[in-house]
């Protein structure tokens, strides 16, 4: 189904891929009487309120706090074949045949489940997890318990347990566990937010099952998004370090060096599958709003502002006439939106949400996740070059994937890696067509990996006919095999632009 041109692998190591370090895991839900994991934290026994830190660089201290938090998780999938029916659950399944030819005679890399396995035996697999209270609540990424028959998690100390799914959330790639058991270590939360570029963290998990593996690093950027989640309406807000992490280290913990968390650690950017110098987390602010709404209700409740959105450039700068370069740009605004209900217009460039700065969409999407439908937002924005507003948005619930796509048009979205949504009257304006549906997001898939489309492109046509709505869409690409052809505009470009690809 996929064809690749051959590169040079001692020559051209440019191309870097990211893959989950683990692979996709299930959902289940446990509803609790409401109550939050950090006062649960504060209020139990043994919890560090204050620790003596010097500030000098030593390791010690965070190794000694974190280690005894995290966990060993062996998943056990008994329908082996799952796995590898469906090629975006891993991402390594998407990279190029040249590097899975490098690793399909490793023994060594096999038994971490990169090749499919075709005996009778079940697929397990290791990752971490961190405790958040004493009474055995777990996070680890969503990716690493999604679809397992078993789950079984090791203390520190040795002991094993079952653990049962609390919840999952595939837009965060996040997973609430539970074992039973009490009076257990966990690893107080810190402040992802304060957290700064050229922080030294430290990094606990289980690679390649190397049980409670300590690295160190910096903290080389924040709010990176990445578009490796393939959920619809995914957020991406990662924090990237240099500390060294591998397939094993899926939900383990990424600390400070006083020992507080800061982030789950999620994924690996490499060209080979393994540690190339970047990995990324899932920062702590994100974790605590996930983790307490799976713990009361089983699934996660987001607000939604109801704009899409772009990261601002000097070339969208020079359009608007705004004296800045960063920011949030405002493409569009849904037409029940709670941003339009506050007043926000199509062009604004919002700059914070709640006095925090958002200088890109991944900060921004990151502050809206942490809040509930009903929650009031004060949103920060330029309007028209210099003029500064501030404006109140009550965040509504997120809308769901329209009920009129059939989970098999779902999946053919998911295969393209694309989001779509049929363009607004004033997009009609702005790109100067009567008709097209914009890309809102681009995620690993087809269309990333064939083509060079790029987020804000309005698809007019697909092979000359013209589409619509979502739906029109899908119908013109089910019914041609063989090759697509994309045609349409990017706003304030006349140029007609064309995109084909193979399906």
């Amino acid at each position: 189904m996929k064809s690749f041109k051959k590169i040079n692998l001692k020559t051209n190591m440019l191309y870097f891929f990211v893959f989950l370090l683990f692979f996709q895991g299930c959902q289940a839900q446990d509803k609790k009487n409401e109550k939050d994991i950090e006062e649960i934290q504060k209020n139990a026994s043994g919890y560090i309120d204050k620790v003596s830190y010097s500030g000098n660089v030593d390791f010690k201290l965070a190794a000694k706090i974190a280690t005894p938090g995290v966990v060993n998780i062996k998943s056990t999938f008994k329908t082996k074949m799952q796995q590898y029916e469906n090629e975006d659950q891993n991402d390594f399944y998407d990279l190029p045949d040249y590097f899975k030819d490098f690793f399909k005679n490793d023994p060594y890399f096999k038994q971490f489940k990169f090749e499919p396995n075709y005996d009778s035996e079940p697929v397990i697999g290791g990752a971490s997890g961190v405790i958040l209270t004493p009474d055995g609540y777990i996070v680890t990424n969503n990716h690493v318990v999604k679809d397992a028959d078993d789950i079984d998690v090791t203390l520190y100390n040795g002991k094993s347990y079952k653990a049962k799914i609390i919840g999952t959330d595939p837009q965060t790639d996040l997973a609430l566990i539970k074992i039973d058991e009490k009076n257990l270590s966990f690893i107080a939360f810190g402040d992802s937010d304060n957290i700064e570029v050229g922080e030294w963290v430290v990094a606990v998990g289980n690679p390649f099952n190397l049980a409670s593996t300590v690295t160190a690093g910096i903290v080389s950027a924040k709010t990176r998004n990445l578009n490796i989640l393939r959920d619809q309406g995914a957020i991406e807000s990662f924090i990237q370090t240099d500390a060294v992490m591998n397939p094993g280290n899926s939900g383990g913990a990424l600390v400070t060096l006083d020992g507080k968390l800061i982030g789950i650690n999620t994924a690996i950017a490499t060209p080979t599958g393994v540690y190339a110098g970047y990995a990324f987390a899932i920062p702590v602010d994100i974790v605590k709003k996930v983790t307490n709404d799976l713990m009361n209700f089983g699934s996660v409740s987001r607000g939604f502002l109801g704009i899409s959105i772009r990261d601002m450039d000097s070339k969208i700068a020079k359009e608007i006439n705004i004296d800045r370069a960063n920011g949030v740009y405002v493409d569009s605004v849904a037409a029940n939106g709670a941003a339009k209900e506050a007043g926000v217009k199509a062009k604004d460039v919002i700059i914070s949400i709640d006095n925090i700065e958002t200088t890109t969409s991944a900060k921004l999407q990151e502050i809206v996740l942490r809040k509930r439908p009903g929650d009031k937002v004060k949103i920060t924005l330029i309007r028209n070059g210099n003029e500064k507003k501030e404006l109140i948005a009550t965040l509504k619930k997120q809308e769901a994937i329209p009920k009129s796509i059939k989970p098999e048009s779902a999946e053919l979205l998911k295969d393209l890696g694309v989001e779509l949504v049929p363009i607004s009257k004033e997009d009609q304006k702005k790109y100067k067509v009567e008709n097209g549906l914009k890309v809102t997001k681009l995620y690993n898939g087809k269309l990333k990996k064939n083509t060079n489309i790029k987020e804000g492109f309005v698809i007019t046509a697909v092979n000359s006919k013209a589409v619509s709505s979502v739906n029109s869409f899908i119908e013109a690409v089910k019914t041609k095999r063989g090759g697509i052809m994309l045609e349409g505009k990017y706003a304030g470009d006349p140029t007609l632009y064309y995109y084909a690809f193979g399906m």
